[in-house]
C-alpha cells in the first residue's frame, strides 16, 4: 500500500478491475458451467450429492492487521478459512465467490497481491473462483468469501451427531497460530517508530506460517475416506478447541472428557509460550485459528483411527449430565469453558 509505482483503482473502474483480476481464471470443476463474467455463476450438481455453502467475513482491525500481514498471505488465508469449513462438513470445496470492500489507500498492485494468494490457495485445492463483488470502504479492507462444495448424499457430517463412548480426535497440533499472533504483536509494539529495522524470527518460522498461511486439512478428510471412517460429528478449530468441543457437546446433547496429556502441541509453541510466560495448554485450548479438524468417531473405529497420520485421540464423549471437562495430568477434572475467540464480545 506504500508502493512508489502504483496504479490507482479508479483508472480501471469496478468492472475493469474485476476483469483485470480474474481474466486468467479457468474453471477446473465440471460442476462450474460458467464462472466470472455474468450476473451469476452457473453450477450444475449431480444427483446423489449434497451441496454445502459457507460464508466468512474478514474485517481489517478485527481479523487481521496489515502492519504485519502481507496481502498475498491474506488472500491465501481468506480462502483457507472458507475451504476449511467445507472440509469440516466432510465435503469437497468446488467454488468460491470473493467480495472485497477497500479504501483509496489500496492500488491495483495491492489487489494483484491479494488475488495471487487467493489463486494459489484455490489451485492447491482444485477450487474455482466464480464471482464476487467490489465496493468502496471508509473504514479499511473488508473481505467476504462464500465457498460452495459437495458431499456424497448422507455423508456430510454435522456437529450434532456425537454419541456417548465416541472417541474425540483432533488433527495436527494446537496453539501455534495463537503463538504466531502473539509474536507478531510483540514485535509490532517493540519496533513501533523504528525505521528500517527488521524483527528476528529465526527459529519461529512454523509459528508465523501457522498464523499467516494456515492450511485447510483436505488430507485428513481424504484419509478418513480411505480408511472408511465417517465421523459422527466434526468442526474445524477456528475459535479454539474448547469452544468448538462445547459446540459439539451442546448440539449433540452430550458431555466430554479430554486429557491434558493428549493435547498435541508443537515444540516451537511450547518454547514460545514459556518465553511469553503463558500456559501452553490454555493457549492450545483457547487460541484459535489453527484450522485443524476436531471430530468424533465410534469407539468401534478405534483401530482404524489409531493408524491415521497427524491425528491424535484426545478424549471421549460421555453422557450430557456428566458435563464437559479437561482431565489434568494429576487426574483432576476441570470444567471446560468456552474462552476462545469471540469477535462480538463486549470489551
Amino acid at each position: 500500500m506504500n508502493r512508489t509505482n502504483r496504479t490507482e483503482i479508479s483508472t480501471l473502474g469496478e468492472f475493469g478491475l474485476i476483469e483485470h483480476l480474474t481474466s486468467d481464471i479457468t474453471p477446473v470443476n465440471a460442476e462450474t458451467l460458467m464462472g466470472v463474467g455474468d450476473d451469476a455463476a452457473i453450477l450444475s450438481f449431480k444427483e446423489g450429492e449434497e451441496v454445502l455453502v459457507t460464508t466468512d467475513l474478514l474485517m481489517e482491525g478485527v481479523h487481521f492487521d496489515l502492519t504485519y500481514v502481507p496481502l498475498r498471505h491474506l488472500g491465501y488465508k481468506a480462502a483457507m478459512v472458507n475451504l476449511s469449513d467445507i472440509y469440516a462438513m466432510n465435503g469437497t470445496p468446488k467454488q468460491i465467490t470473493v467480495s472485497v470492500a477497500l479504501s483509496k489507500r489500496f492500488c491495483i498492485e495491492d489487489l494483484e497481491d491479494f488475488y495471487a494468494g487467493l489463486k494459489l490457495a484455490c489451485e492447491r485445492h482444485n477450487v474455482d473462483i466464480v464471482g464476487g463483488d467490489t465496493s468502496s470502504s471508509l473504514t479499511g479492507l473488508a473481505i467476504s468469501i462464500t465457498a460452495i462444495g459437495t458431499a456424497p448424499a448422507g455423508k456430510s457430517v454435522k456437529r450434532s451427531g456425537a454419541k456417548p463412548t465416541d472417541l474425540i480426535c483432533v488433527s495436527g497440533d494446537l496453539g501455534a497460530a495463537y503463538m504466531g499472533l502473539q509474536l507478531l504483536e510483540r514485535e509490532k509494539i517493540a519496533l513501533d517508530g523504528e525505521e528500517g529495522v527488521q524483527p528476528d524470527f529465526a527459529g519461529k518460522e512454523y509459528l508465523l506460517e501457522r498464523q499467516l498461511k494456515p492450511e485447510a486439512r483436505r488430507d485428513i478428510v481424504e484419509a478418513l475416506r480411505e480408511a472408511n471412517i465417517v465421523p459422527t460429528s466434526m468442526m474445524d478449530v477456528s475459535d479454539g478447541l474448547s469452544s468448538e468441543l462445547l459446540h459439539i457437546c451442546k448440539q449433540s446433547g452430550v458431555g466430554c472428557r479430554i486429557y491434558e496429556d493428549n493435547i498435541p502441541i508443537d515444540y516451537q509453541t511450547a518454547v514460545m509460550a514459556e518465553e511469553l510466560n503463558l500456559n501452553v495448554i490454555t493457549c492450545a485450548l483457547n487460541g484459535g485459528e489453527d484450522y485443524e479438524l476436531l471430530f468424533t468417531v465410534p469407539i468401534a473405529d478405534y483401530e482404524k483411527v489409531a493408524t491415521l497420520k497427524n491425528v491424535r485421540l484426545v478424549g471421549h464423549i460421555v453422557k450430557e449430565e456428566l458435563g464437559a471437562a479437561l482431565v489434568t495430568r494429576d487426574g483432576v477434572e476441570m470444567e471446560l469453558k468456552a474462552q476462545g475467540w469471540n469477535p462480538l464480545k463486549s470489551e
